[in-house]
């Protein structure tokens, strides 16, 4: 009988956005970007970068460890910053992910976990 492996770059497209559609579209966004050429495609792909949740839940919200935050911040959010439509932010990080770059199609907001003091001082400052 023939070895019957199949790699995952054998993959059509079709079937890896299928089974990355399983993972957050942070991880996609944090593990794909930079790996090769196609990957990079499917990971700038309007599905994956439209509406962004850069936090963990898991009963609670975890904010992204600080490596993967930088990442963000100074590599992929400058990229994809036109595609972004929405962004799904904890009080933690969500200033330095609101000042990473300008959001120009950006339409809504997720604020988690953020107190109100906080929110005022960011909105009504000249931050932005």
């Amino acid at each position: 009988m023939e070895d019957l492996s199949i790699r995952l770059s054998d993959l059509p497209d079709e079937i890896l956005i299928f089974i990355l559609r399983k993972l957050y579209d942070v991880e996609v966004l944090y593990s794909l970007i930079g790996v090769n050429k196609r990957l990079n495609t499917l990971a700038y792909d309007s599905i994956f970068t439209t509406h962004l949740t850069l936090y963990f839940l898991d009963k609670f919200i975890y904010p992204l460890p600080d490596p993967m935050l930088d990442r963000f911040r100074l590599q992929i959010l400058p990229k994809i910053h036109h595609k972004v439509k929405w962004l799904n932010l904890e009080s933690t990080s969500m200033e330095r992910i609101l000042l990473a770059t300008n959001y120009p199609n950006l339409n809504g907001l997720g604020l988690y976990d953020i107190d109100v003091e906080k929110a005022l001082y960011l909105f009504n400052s000249k931050l932005f």
